[in-house]
């Protein structure tokens, strides 16, 4: 069954009683290409345990269980598809019939968290190997950039995600200065993240409003603020920072937590830190030095 394909996709959605549901997000992939680069971009090895969101019809499924073992040969990656569509779950049971190595699940994958056992109540467990997880999607846009920090903030983050997302989404999460903003501080902070490419709306259907991009995060194992407390003051400063990007980061600063802005000129200066800059000129790593600096300051302002 070839599920690339518009006329066969319909055909199997009439036959099911199903249909593409807005609210889900659900847009198929119609490209070869697009799937090929996504699986690529993943580096799959036969003991992989790889986490796909949303699978719809199975397309990027297939794909992936069928990587590098041949179909029906058994063995290869563990495949878990966790689908939160019912319909959509009885075609999965009928597009993957003949893998042996995928595990479908109907979950809400807001609720997934992963650990190296299973238990199952109000939110969904996912058990791992010790080499750990990927996640491979193609997302719902209006939930990705959610699910992208919940998997980067999780105790137990995976080691790579490959995501097709909304290709603005991915480009500010990629942004360097002077285009830098919350998501992409914070993405960044927490992973190293770069598009693989580009892909444009009509190789979906049905066709979304906007173009895609696939993007490849990779967490980082360890991050400069390790403890729970630093991370928290680390995301207040950089909120605070860009609660009105327009505005220059000094005002911003001094309105949140009201320090003095003398003070904040002189960290600026031992910084070298221009005063009329705004949060988007700053890069990561001047980012981290400037809030070391403010913690050093204003510790019980930021707490």
């Amino acid at each position: 069954m070839e599920l690339t394909n518009r006329r066969t996709i319909k055909d199997l959605l009439k036959r099911r009683g199903a249909k593409a549901e807005k609210y889900l997000g659900q847009h198929f992939i119609l490209s070869k290409k697009a799937l090929t680069q996504m699986v690529a971009a993943a580096e799959i090895k036969k003991n992989d345990t790889i986490i796909e969101i949303g699978p719809g019809l199975g397309v990027l499924t297939q794909e992936l269980a069928k990587i590098p073992h041949p179909l029906k040969k058994g063995g290869g990656p563990k495949i878990i598809a966790i689908e939160k569509d019912l319909k959509m779950i009885l075609i999965l049971k009928e597009t993957l019939a003949d893998y042996k190595n995928i595990k479908i699940i109907q979950a809400d994958a807001r609720h997934l968290w992963v650990s190296e056992t299973y238990k199952f109540g109000d939110n969904l467990g996912i058990k791992t190997t010790k080499n750990g997880y990927k996640i491979v999607a193609n997302l719902p846009y209006n939930v990705a950039t959610f699910l992208i920090h919940q998997w980067l903030e999780s105790e137990n983050p995976p080691g790579l995600m490959i995501l097709m997302i909304q290709k603005e989404v991915a480009k500010r999460i990629c942004s360097k200065p002077p285009h830098m903003n919350l998501l992409a501080v914070s993405t960044q902070f927490l992973a190293i993240a770069k598009v693989v490419d580009y892909v444009p709306k009509e190789i979906f259907w049905p066709k979304p409003k906007v173009d895609a991009a696939i993007i490849k995060i990779v967490p980082k194992k360890v991050t400069v603020f390790q403890r729970s407390l630093e991370k928290q003051r680390f995301f207040r400063i950089v909120k605070a920072g860009f609660s009105q990007p327009r505005k220059q980061l000094i005002g911003n600063l001094i309105k949140k937590f009201r320090v003095s802005r003398e003070t904040i000129i002189d960290i600026y200066k031992k910084l070298n830190i221009q005063e009329k800059i705004r949060a988007e000129n700053l890069s990561l790593e001047e980012w981290i030095i400037l809030i070391k600096e403010i913690d050093k300051k204003f510790p019980a302002k930021i707490s």
